[in-house]
């Protein structure tokens, strides 16, 4: 009778082991593809972003970004983006760290933000999983610009563009989208050149 004792509690101990943990997993898995990351406070402030934009009294925004929320690189925020960025031109930069021609591009797109001020809003959305290493790019071109983490390519997916990087994609003020650009940007007139002719905001 001990040893038949013995042996059940051996077989309760290997069943609890190997029991399935579904919510544990579930849970963690989500805070993943969620973008939720312990990124640590010093790596943000070293990258020096600028804040993202926030949405505007009573705002909701439409279009295909509408329903898409992401993680402000530069304080882990959440961010409504097509209610963040209704009621002005957007020029969206999807990159990441390991991609070449972005670290190209990048300078680029900041100068241009500068160029333009507020007539358009420019943000970047790093479509990789790792915001540290996104953090720790920026941080090395040393380049500011407000930008996003998205981790499951949400923005690439809404708006129907190919699987490459860099892709630009320039949306309304009101939300409906003007142009995919899937090339890299040559300068800050490129840049300039094309936000004109498809949005119509001269800088």
């Amino acid at each position: 009778m001990r040893w038949a004792l013995v042996g059940l509690i051996v077989v309760v101990a290997a069943v609890i082991a190997l029991w399935p943990r579904g919510g544990e997993d579930t849970a963690s898995d989500a805070r993943i593809q969620s973008g939720e990351r312990q990124v640590p406070a010093q790596l943000r402030a070293d990258a020096a972003l600028a804040p993202c934009p926030r949405p505007a009294t009573g705002a909701t925004g439409a279009g295909p970004l509408a329903g898409i929320t992401l993680t402000c690189l530069a304080d882990g925020a959440p961010v409504d983006l097509a209610a963040a960025l209704a009621g002005k031109p957007v020029l969206l930069n999807l990159w990441a760290y390991w991609c070449g021609p972005c670290a190209e591009e990048l300078p680029y797109l900041q100068q241009f933000a500068a160029r333009a001020g507020d007539a358009v809003t420019v943000l970047t959305v790093h479509s990789d999983s790792d915001e540290t290493k996104a953090l720790q790019r920026l941080t090395g071109l040393e380049v500011h610009l407000p930008g996003v983490f998205d981790a499951q390519a949400k923005v690439r997916s809404a708006v129907g563009a190919p699987a490459v990087l860099p892709i630009s994609v320039l949306v309304r003020p009101d939300g409906s989208l003007a142009q995919v650009v899937v090339r890299t940007f040559t300068g800050v007139d490129d840049i300039a050149d094309t936000v004109a002719a498809a949005l119509g905001v001269r800088t």
